[in-house]
């Protein structure tokens, strides 16, 4: 995709989001827009590690709890801003994001898989057993979010909160894709080694893309608290983090638009089955499966195959 063309989808995008609120006939679709672009936005963030850099996440969604849970706790605990705490989860997730990167990033394949499996498992397991400040299996309650003595409550709100980060964040990630660092980690994705003889400092650009990538993860895994006004320790589940990476999967690896796509599939997928309680996990492995065998590259860089071949 040219330069030019991803900034049509930039405006595209900007043009369906002021549009969509016109077509929502009460609060519900409101929620479920919301939820569609915070998910968005840590689909592109997960997307920069795994679909331009080719660095596996199976444990994203610790970062998530990460910072949903400094929020609440934070907040709930220690009287914190919600601002504040925001900033400080971020803060805290990407210091554990670096310590663990040089390690983990050294490895390769399916043990760069276990290994960051095992990181959110390890995550998942504090929340569950510090019950006195996490709630435990019970969860706990989250203050709404407020700025500057700004508080951001109801849904409309949200939804023109959430609408202009998820335009921020897709041109930030476009500008970086066109960047040197940007070519850089896809000469990473394409060959470590070849990547290293040309001069890229690859350890360096892989610490930072995770770090970046977990750090946005945080952000929304803060926001999505505060907008939900309580939080369980499914957030930093394994669940969560295959519903995350599915979500890249299916919309298009080193797609920014194919991950809102994805986001919003897969977000809109549990809502269409709410009858069928318990198969939503059937779906996502189903249309993971299916995704890999048929459309390898993903929902949009396949469609954009398709019609240029027309």
């Amino acid at each position: 995709m040219s330069g030019a063309q991803r900034y049509y989808g930039l405006a595209a995008l900007v043009l369906v989001l002021a549009a969509l609120p016109l077509t929502f006939p009460n609060a519900y679709y409101y929620d479920i827009a919301i939820r569609v672009l915070m998910n968005a936005v840590v689909a592109i963030g997960l997307n920069l590690l795994i679909g331009y850099a080719g660095q596996i996440s199976l444990g994203h969604a610790g970062f998530f709890g990460i910072g949903a849970y400094s929020s609440a706790i934070l907040t709930s605990h220690f009287g914190w801003r919600p601002g504040l705490a925001l900033l400080a989860g971020a803060a805290v997730t990407a210091l554990i994001a670096f310590a663990v990167a040089r390690p983990i990033l050294r490895l390769r394949g399916h043990y760069l898989a276990m290994a960051t499996l095992g990181f959110g498992i390890i995550i998942s397991i504090v929340i569950l057993n510090e019950a006195r400040y996490t709630g435990g299996p019970d969860g706990m309650a989250v203050p709404p979010f407020e700025l500057f003595g700004w508080q951001l409550v109801g849904e409309r709100l949200w939804y023109w909160s959430m609408a202009p980060l998820l335009v921020l964040v897709a041109w930030g990630a476009l500008n970086l894709i066109d960047a040197p660092a940007g070519r850089a980690l896809q000469a990473i994705h394409g060959s470590e080694i070849a990547a290293r003889v040309a001069g890229v400092h690859t350890s360096r650009l892989k610490t930072r893309i995770f770090v970046l990538s977990a750090t946005i993860t945080s952000v929304m895994g803060s926001l999505m608290a505060h907008y939900l006004g309580f939080i369980t320790p499914d957030v930093a589940g394994f669940f969560h983090s295959i519903e995350l990476v599915t979500m890249v999967v299916l919309g298009g690896m080193a797609s920014v638009f194919g991950s809102i796509v994805g986001a919003a599939i897969l977000t809109l997928l549990p809502q269409l089955l709410a009858t069928f309680e318990g198969w939503e996990t059937v779906a996502f492995g189903l249309i993971l499966v299916l995704t890999m065998i048929f459309m390898p590259r993903g929902l949009v860089p396949s469609l954009r195959l398709w019609l240029l071949r027309a």
